[in-house]
């Protein structure tokens, strides 16, 4: 017999399953040039006009797995740090792991001389900024966690945050000063970096290292249900504590690296879609909240892009304006409700 319980969780795995698949679709249909969905079969199966199959194939699919991919990596990277840290405010980009990540990229375009440009490195290019990306937030993740483990409260740790990436920020700045017009002209477009911007071998990259992420995620959910209860209680039921957080620090730097490593710091999706998880489901277990973080943030990203294109309209919005416009109003209430969530954390 099937309790209300699991049958309310089976429903809204449905409900958002099926959303992610509309938007998925949508993100293809819309955009500033209108393609009948007719056409839109035919650029997918049969061939069609060679500019709509262009379109479609070389600019909305791309675009539309990129943001089902940030999605996914941002908003489990967010639910991996609030678990860890027990920390309901823990993001990428709030606690500077997104800004540590930029700096490793910064590092690598702006720190080596004209001659070793990454992209004209054949085949590697792109691997040694992702790479600088992971290495940068990986750095962030340790430094932050030795803090916490000092610090308890909440705003003294967010600000500690805030202000590493105010001295990331300084730090590129300088080597922004220092650069050459070649290599700052490669920075710079890196940092105009969005959804839509990158290249097939990028993309390829990308879900390569993504899906690596993914898997020490999603295979350290028993740990994230014990250090949820805290660290003490973890170790006592005979949690390797030290070989839980370096699972966790690696799958968070990849997951979080690579999505700025490619499309530039993407902000508070990370801490909100863990939280929307959360409401939705109304459970702590990781087992339910994993798969449903991974889900809800391929949907609520894929929606961004969707507004941020504004169908119909050769302008697009800023992915960040869109990304705020949902993430602050759940900050907000996560601020507001704090203590009926202390039980969480």
């Amino acid at each position: 017999m099937i309790s209300s319980r699991a049958k309310r969780t089976r429903l809204l795995f449905s409900l958002i399953i099926v959303l992610l698949i509309i938007f998925f679709l949508f993100d293809i249909l819309l955009g500033s040039v209108e393609i009948k969905v007719s056409d839109i079969l035919r650029a997918l199966f049969t061939g069609s006009d060679d500019n709509i199959e262009t379109i479609v194939m070389k600019f909305r699919i791309p675009k539309a797995l990129t943001a089902l991919t940030v999605g996914i990596a941002l908003s489990l990277s967010g639910l991996l740090m609030q678990t860890i840290f027990r920390n309901p405010m823990a993001g990428p980009d709030v606690l500077g792991v997104s800004s540590g990540a930029g700096l490793g990229v910064a590092i690598v375009l702006l720190g080596f001389s004209s001659a070793v440009i990454p992209s004209d490195v054949p085949g590697l290019g792109n691997w040694m900024i992702v790479i600088s990306a992971w290495i940068g937030a990986g750095a962030v993740m340790i430094l932050i966690m030795i803090i916490s483990s000092r610090i308890r409260d909440i705003l003294a740790i967010l600000i500690t945050g805030i202000m590493l990436a105010a001295a990331f920020s300084s730090i590129v700045s300088i080597l922004q000063y220092f650069s050459s017009e070649t290599l700052l002209k490669s920075y710079v477009i890196w940092t105009m970096g969005s959804l839509g911007n990158l290249s097939s071998s990028q993309l390829k990259v990308l879900l390569i290292t993504v899906s690596a992420g993914m898997i020490p995620g999603i295979l350290s959910i028993k740990m994230l249900n014990a250090l949820l209860l805290g660290e003490n209680y973890a170790g006592s039921i005979g949690l390797n504590i030290r070989f839980s957080r370096i699972v966790i620090f690696t799958s968070t730097s990849i997951l979080a690296g690579s999505v700025t490593a490619f499309c530039g710091p993407v902000g508070f999706i990370g801490i909100a879609v863990p939280h929307i998880a959360r409401s939705l489901f109304r459970t702590p277990e990781h087992k339910i909240l994993v798969p449903a973080t991974i889900i809800a943030g391929g949907a609520i990203m894929l929606l961004c892009d969707i507004i941020s294109q504004m169908p119909g309209s050769d302008k697009v919005l800023p992915l960040n304006s869109i990304t705020s416009l949902i993430g602050i109003p759940v900050v907000l209430w996560v601020f507001l409700s704090r203590k009926k969530n202390a039980g969480i954390f």
